[in-house]
């Protein structure tokens, strides 16, 4: 049968409102390739310093491509243009997805959302569904604006979202910013950990600095890695002397958090984060390795697992002010 030339016309412009629409999104979907595994995971970026906006995509593309999983990537955006603005502290469209996810990545700093927003990952915090936190999610909340949910602020007594789910809130850098990398120590008491399979002792390195956190980790804190802070910034440098190394700091770890629903979360947080991370094997595998661990999925990891990296990978160096002005979430989906 042959269409009518004007329904076609329909047709094509119909396609071409979709995908315009898409294109318009503050938030980027990568559908799971091959077979999904039925997993929906958030990550949610928004910091000033370690371009979360630029890392997080490509972990996104990484565990939809070889993983299955259904990824949405939410960012900080300026209403006024719809960029991507990691500077605007008080706008992360897209949280609702959180409604129906089954992991939430997060890696923010100092945020100061409205309540329409901040209600979604209160909720999900709260549902005893599992986390990921990265770097300054340590310190993600800031809240300002209104008391509602206040207590997540970094700041407050107990430590806020930091300290009572992650395990620890912001105190200091370990180290000299900047001027000392990270190399990564295995815990030899955890060597066995699911999270830890096929990365050997060595082989997580960062251009970040150590995070200070006090010993030992509250509740049933388990450290999976230590930080042995080097000379340099070099994978290759030297490891200081002295007290910076004695004790080494953990930088990352795994605990539990009972939300208000009663149900127990998996938690996984580290402190590596920077999006240079990411041309490392060792980190990316870490970071893979966590998410399937958080989801109660650690039989399927797989030591020689695929975590390459998906497109082309040119992560902009850790600094404040460091973001590309102008770029739009549809600028990354590729």
């Amino acid at each position: 049968m042959r269409l009518r030339p004007w329904l076609v016309l329909l047709v094509a412009w119909l396609l071409h409102f979709a995908a315009s629409v898409r294109a318009a999104e503050p938030f980027l979907v990568f559908e799971p390739q091959g077979n999904g595994n039925g997993k929906n995971i958030v990550l949610i970026s928004g910091d000033e310093e370690y371009r979360s906006e630029e890392s997080l995509p490509q972990l996104a593309r990484i565990l939809s491509v070889y993983h299955g999983f259904r990824c949405t990537v939410l960012f900080a955006i300026n209403p006024k243009d719809g960029a991507i603005d990691p500077d605007r502290l008080d706008n992360i469209p897209g949280l609702e997805a959180l409604d129906s996810a089954d992991l939430m990545v997060i890696l923010t700093r100092f945020r100061d959302l409205p309540d329409d927003q901040m209600r979604h990952i209160a909720n999900y915090v709260e549902s005893g569904k599992p986390i990921v936190g990265l770097r300054t999610a340590t310190h993600a909340f800031a809240l300002k604006s209104s008391p509602t949910f206040a207590k997540y602020n970094w700041n407050n007594p107990d430590g806020g979202f930091g300290r009572l789910v992650l395990g620890e809130t912001w105190i200091k850098h370990h180290g000299q910013h900047g001027k000392q990398s990270t190399r990564g120590v295995v815990n030899p008491k955890e060597s066995t950990h699911p999270i830890l399979k096929g990365i050997r002792d060595g082989e997580i390195w960062s251009k970040t600095d150590v995070y200070e956190a006090r010993l030992p980790l509250p509740g049933d804190s388990r450290v999976l890695l230590y930080g042995e802070v080097l000379s340099g910034m070099k994978p290759e440098d030297a490891p200081v002397s002295g007290a910076l190394n004695d004790p080494m700091m953990p930088i990352a770890w795994v605990k539990s958090y009972t939300g208000t629903s009663g149900k127990t979360a998996r938690v996984f947080t580290t402190t590596l984060g920077t999006s240079e991370d990411l041309l490392t094997e060792g980190n990316r595998r870490l970071l893979v390795n966590a998410c399937y661990w958080a989801l109660g999925l650690e039989r399927k990891i797989r030591a020689k697992a695929n975590v390459g990296l998906v497109g082309e990978y040119h992560p902009s160096p850790f600094a404040f002010g460091g973001y590309i002005k102008g770029l739009k979430p549809a600028d990354l989906k590729h």
